[in-house]
């Protein structure tokens, strides 16, 4: 697989405020561009119907039957919040209202407490949770933010893509995180 290097610190935006990143900031990563949800060639080791995610590549993939995946760029989370592990799906929410956690109240005591569902909510169309983490497959009303690294350790999909993948998975998917 292919990473595309681009202009990344044009697009490196702190997700919550939507400001631009301090000039200081740098990361270790490749950066990769977004890229149209496509079906790709698969010959891992992972049973179809399992979702990988590659930090890295920042790029998820569905497994499908056939050695194929449906590959989906995605955003990851920001220097100081990657992680890597396996997760369940276990709930699943259409246009999700969004509680931000004590931890990013903690950091951004600004936020607000609740948001309703809906295009301005940072969760986007849709969210799949994993396990009882704070982590979620969501959706984001922040485009621009897929195939960079400045969440807050959540993946990150455009709507469209994540419309496509709720449709195709049911809780109790098994998630494998990367890095």
């Amino acid at each position: 697989m292919t990473l595309l290097a681009g202009s990344a610190q044009a697009y490196q935006i702190d997700p919550l405020t939507r400001q631009p990143l301090p000039d200081g900031f740098s990361e270790s990563r490749p950066a990769a561009t977004a890229v149209p949800r496509e079906t790709v060639s698969y010959s891992g080791r992972y049973a179809p119907g399992t979702i990988v995610v590659s930090t890295s590549e920042r790029r998820m993939y569905l497994i499908q039957d056939g050695g194929k995946a449906i590959r989906y760029g995605v955003g990851v989370g920001r220097p100081g919040f990657e992680w890597a592990g396996e997760k369940t799906i276990t709930a699943k929410r259409e246009w999700p209202d969004w509680r931000p956690p004590a931890q990013m109240l903690k950091r951004r005591p600004d936020l607000p407490r609740y948001m309703a569902g809906g295009p301005d909510n940072p969760l986007g169309a849709r969210a799949m949770y994993l396990g009882s983490s704070l982590y979620r497959i969501h959706g984001s009303n922040e485009p621009e933010t897929i195939g960079q690294a400045v969440s807050s350790g959540c993946i990150r999909m455009l709507n469209d893509d994540v419309t496509d993948l709720y449709s195709r998975v049911k809780v109790g998917t098994r998630v494998v995180v990367q890095r």
